[in-house]
C-alpha cells in the first residue's frame, strides 16, 4: 500500500518536473528565432530605461500633459492638493463592536 502511494507520487512528481521545465527552459536559453531576440532586446533596453521610476522617452511637452491630466483628475475627485494621485488608495476598516445577540431562556 505504501509503495503504490510512493510509487503513484513519484510518477506524478515526474510529471510535473517535466511539465516546469518544459515552460521555463525556453524563456532561460537564447531565442533562436530572430524576432523574439529583438522582442527580448527591446524588453531588456526598456527595463533600463524605466529605472528610475519615470515616463521612458519623456519630453516636456508630455510632462506638462501628464501634470495638466493629474490636476484635472485631483480636481474632479476632490483632492486637496496634497495628496498623490498616483499612488493607490489606502482603505482603513476599523473594528466595530458588536453587542452580543442574548436569547431569552425559554
Amino acid at each position: 500500500m505504501l509503495s503504490q502511494s510512493l510509487l503513484s507520487g513519484m510518477r506524478v512528481l515526474r510529471t510535473e518536473a517535466r511539465r516546469s521545465f518544459g515552460i521555463v527552459a525556453p524563456a532561460l536559453s537564447k531565442a533562436s528565432d530572430p524576432i523574439q531576440q529583438l522582442f527580448l532586446d527591446k524588453v531588456r533596453e526598456y527595463k533600463q530605461k524605466s529605472a528610475g521610476g519615470k515616463l521612458v522617452d519623456s519630453n516636456p511637452d508630455i510632462e506638462r500633459e501628464l501634470k495638466t491630466e493629474l490636476d484635472r483628475v485631483a480636481k474632479q475627485f476632490g483632492s486637496d492638493g496634497k495628496t498623490d494621485m498616483l499612488k493607490f488608495p489606502e482603505f482603513q476598516f476599523p473594528d466595530v463592536k458588536v453587542d452580543p445577540i442574548t436569547q431569552a431562556p425559554q
